[in-house]
């Protein structure tokens, strides 16, 4: 199995001369201390403030937004505040859920929180979550999905967190209805967002709904990827640290489908899961075992179903989004 950087090249590169001017505009409306912390989150500058030669973070979800635009005809620049906004909550939820996680690296670096303390981080999250509302106040067709986009972000966080308490067997054991529930909002309303947007400031209004749900299944796909990653990938890759999912009982697709499989290897999982993950031996074989019980080919045929279902709905609204479907199909693939 080979992991690779799915955004390399491509609509991200392309995007970028028009996004990053755009974020920095953006992130210069805070106050400076503010807008230090902004900057080193968004990987332009380190602790210091000293400029970086940081790529300033994947871009995904901006070139989602704007590709969709494209593709009703639109010039990627009419959804720029769309793309603003979507890239600034999702820095946002990032210094946030490193709080709440309690992980100190990002991108191959400290944490935001790490380098500048847990208060300043909150306030930096806070002030980027107040520009990217306000990207959109003059455009309300557009900002209402970004509106919904970050109850239903919030929503999937708070669920995540819950599902981390409940038992891993029993009537409160978490299902895959809820797991997918919970990963539509964590992970998939803000790129049911990037899509909706880009189709209404490209003037496509009535193809908003239905961008939303793909955004929603393709979130759901990217999550089970995300998953895998987080048990099986190589944090040079990922930049963030392996197994630190299920020592902290996170509930993902590939540990819930592999105890759902009744063979041995589910049976031993689920009395090594019972005993609790106390250290990275204990994780290591948690893992052997969740791949020997059908867990990560499982998760992996999900992820492939979910985008399956994002990908019939994008060909049928937006039949000349070629570039669209590839980067779905990419982000989706990182694991191959």
């Amino acid at each position: 199995m080979t992991l690779r950087h799915p955004l390399d090249g491509g609509a991200v590169e392309r995007f970028r001369h028009l996004l990053e001017p755009a974020l920095r505009e953006a992130v210069s409306a805070l106050h400076p201390w503010g807008a230090k912390m902004a900057a080193f989150a968004m990987g332009w500058s380190d602790v210091d403030g000293r400029p970086q030669g940081g790529d300033g973070g994947k871009g995904l979800r901006p070139a989602i937004a704007m590709l969709s635009a494209e593709a009703v005809g639109a010039p990627a620049r009419s959804a720029l505040p769309g793309a603003v906004a979507v890239e600034l909550v999702h820095v946002f939820s990032l210094v946030h859920d490193d709080i709440i996680d309690n992980d100190e690296r990002r991108r191959h670096r400290d944490a935001l929180w790490k380098a500048y303390g847990v208060g300043p981080a909150l306030l930096a999250g806070d002030g980027l979550l107040a520009l990217a509302v306000s990207r959109l106040a003059g455009q309300p067709e557009a900002s209402r999905y970004l509106s919904r986009a970050l109850v239903e972000l919030v929503q999937g966080q708070m669920a995540d967190m819950v599902n981390e308490n409940r038992p891993w067997r029993g009537t409160d054991r978490v299902g895959a209805a809820e797991y997918a529930e919970m990963a539509a909002g964590k992970t998939g309303a803000l790129l049911a967002a990037s899509a909706a947007t880009g189709v209404v400031l490209g003037g496509a209004p009535e193809l908003g709904e239905r961008m939303w749900a793909a955004g929603r299944d393709l979130g759901v796909a990217f999550q089970i990827a995300d998953d895998i990653l987080g048990i099986w990938g190589e944090p040079q890759i990922t930049g963030k640290p392996v197994h630190s999912d299920l020592q902290r009982e996170k509930k993902t697709l590939p540990v819930l489908a592999a105890l759902d499989a009744g063979n041995t290897a589910a049976r031993e999982l689920s009395a090594v899961l019972a005993a609790g993950i106390t250290d990275e031996q204990a994780a290591r074989h948690a893992a052997e075992l969740v791949e020997a019980a059908g867990g990560r080919a499982a998760a992996r045929s999900a992820a492939d179903r979910y985008l399956a279902r994002a990908l019939e709905v994008i060909d049928d609204c937006l039949p000349d989004a070629a570039e669209l479907r590839a980067l779905c199909k990419s982000l989706v693939n990182r694991v191959t």
